[in-house]
């Protein structure tokens, strides 16, 4: 029985024990939850929904749960129903119906954890977003582990989400970095607000063998020829790096098309309809601090220039336009500024900044090696870009290290802990139950030890303490992935799978009386199968949860 069926359990107690006693069914919420007691002893769930419609019906809280444990006590699987406290149900289940959550997981599969708790949202999720100037850096890499697994979660509990990267493909800094690749063309130190590194000498190089007649053109014309070539190879090493990195786009934006086709413009004309734009000194003003910003923003310069914050403006309409309606914006923790501006922006287009739009901020990340920061890249020169970082502990470890922190917290990813095989290293921890679940199903198969069919399957045998705490852990799953998702949080996932499953995966395979395998030449039992079907549904728990942080299950290691 899963904590979903239990919780609907106890909601059908409730409303026979409304029924009963006349009480008014409005008074009963669409759906209730069970929830896991902090001391195991108290049983396997617990529910407080005595407490909650207690003074609604004016009925005291003990006096109501004491109806809902005997109801509850009738209800098949349910195996004792106690109060606690003020009101509390501390519910413990019989065996065979803890058990067949075991055979619930192998026969869903990849479906098992999924849900519909974000059915009919429409997301929009902006992530890594790094300008065409350089490789992706540290920072950014963050984004992309925790990005993408986000995407995943929002997605296994049924959002409808287009992941985005805005190619910032116009501005100033285009302009110092085809300035940096036509004077490395010409064998000459970068400008002094360019961009440095080996890789603009790569760049300058590789454009200049795709096109051989800038060598002839004057430095207006080359710096142009620098410019597109320049930033299409850079924009095409980013796609590759972060695709080997398993992190696809829905859509690569580019911001010089908002440009291109006047849609700042239209954001602009859509702003002076709503009333918040105003002319000063010859300038374009948006008035954001009418929605709590700390100053007006500059849309439009006195010499006709835009600023970026128009095109942030133009950006967010699109989105909206496109029929998102919420929009998800990851950034850096330099940009901490720009939430205040943003939310203001939202609100003058008539939207409700809190329902449609939402900015997640990263902190940094430091490569440690040997117990000191890595500071530099041999190829980008000034920062750790992903190559550094996947050549250091490969994609696997770098998504889950990423991923495993609150993205809100500053994260030192020490290469010597992260590459170690063995239980210290969290991503070794977690890969190894999904490797040593497949050791024991072949080991089952070469003694002829099989599942069989469902039928055949006796849940009322998995009746061990560690078996029953295992199943308890495999019961979260659903939870934890919606919690996750709700709360935009995939480092819950990480620590689930290492604390919960893991460990209560190791004591139930350490268990000498909870063996899978038959010893010597012992008969296949009953109880040797139930155990197999736990076997099975913990490793499909384990590969369901790794595949939301973007990280493979091994089979063998």
């Amino acid at each position: 029985m899963t904590p979903a069926e239990l919780a609907s359990v106890v909601l059908t107690a409730a409303h026979a024990v409304f029924t009963d006693r006349g009480l008014d069914h409005a008074a009963l919420p669409e759906r209730t939850v069970v929830e896991r007691p902090r001391n195991p002893e108290h049983g396997d769930y617990a529910s407080t929904l005595a407490l909650q419609l207690s003074k609604k019906v004016g009925v005291p809280p003990r006096e109501l749960a004491s109806a809902l444990a005997d109801e509850l006590g009738r209800a098949p699987g349910i195996k004792s129903v106690e109060i606690a406290g003020p009101g509390f149900l501390n519910i413990r289940l019989d065996a065979a119906a803890a058990g067949q959550l075991a055979r619930l997981i192998v026969e869903a599969g990849a479906e098992y954890g999924r849900s519909d708790r974000l059915a009919g949202e429409k997301i929009n999720l902006e992530f890594v977003s790094a300008n065409p100037t350089g490789p992706v850096h540290i920072g950014g890499v963050r984004w992309a582990a925790v990005g993408d697994a986000l995407s995943r979660l929002l997605r296994a509990t049924g959002a409808e989400v287009g992941t985005e990267y805005y190619f910032n493909d116009a501005g100033s800094q285009i302009d110092r970095f085809a300035r940096s690749l036509l004077a490395a063309s010409k064998g000459e130190p970068a400008p002094e607000d360019g961009y440095g590194g080996a890789y603009i000498a790569e760049i300058a190089t590789e454009v200049q063998a795709r096109r051989p007649e800038v060598r002839s053109l004057d430095d207006d014309a080359a710096q142009e020829v620098f410019r597109v070539e320049g930033v299409a190879l850079m924009f095409d090493e980013i796609r590759s790096s972060l695709r080997d990195f398993g992190v696809e786009f829905d859509t690569y934006f580019n911001e010089k098309d908002l440009h291109d086709r006047g849609e700042l413009d239209l954001a602009l004309a859509r702003l002076r309809e709503q009333g918040h734009l105003y002319e000063s000194e010859g300038a374009t003003w948006l008035r954001t601090t009418d929605f709590g910003d700390d100053k007006d923003r500059v849309l439009r310069k006195s010499n006709g220039e835009w600023t970026y914050f128009a095109a942030d403006c133009a950006y967010y309409l699109d989105k909206r336009e496109r029929g998102f309606e919420r929009v998800v914006i990851m950034l850096g923790a330099d940009h901490h500024g720009y939430i205040g501006r943003m939310k203001a922006m939202a609100a003058c287009f008539g939207d409700d900044p809190e329902r449609n739009l939402e900015i997640l901020i990263g902190q940094l990340v430091n490569l440690l090696r040997d117990g000191a920061p890595m500071r530099m890249s041999k190829r980008a020169g000034t920062v750790i870009t992903l190559e550094d970082l996947v050549d250091a502990i490969g994609v696997d470890a770098s998504r889950y290290a990423l991923a495993r922190y609150s993205s809100d917290s500053p994260i030192d990813i020490d290469i010597e802990l992260w590459t170690r095989a063995s239980r210290d290293n969290p991503v070794y921890y977690v890969q190894y139950v999904a490797a040593r679940t497949a050791s024991a199903a072949r080991q089952a198969a070469q003694v002829g030890l099989t599942r069989g069919d469902g039928a055949a399957f006796r849940p009322d045998l998995l009746d061990h303490e560690k078996e029953n705490e295992l199943l308890k852990a495999l019961a979260e799953f659903p939870a934890v992935v919606a919690s996750a998702a709700e709360l935009r949080e995939p480092h819950r996932i990480a620590r689930y799978l290492e604390e919960r499953v893991s460990q209560a995966y190791h004591r139930f395979y350490d268990e000498p009386t909870c063996r899978i395998l038959p010893r010597g030449d012992e008969p296949v039992t009953d109880a040797n199968r139930a155990r197999l079907w736990l076997n099975d549904a913990t490793r499909t728990v384990i590969a369901n949860g790794l595949h939301l942080l973007g990280v493979s299950a091994p089979e063998r290691m």
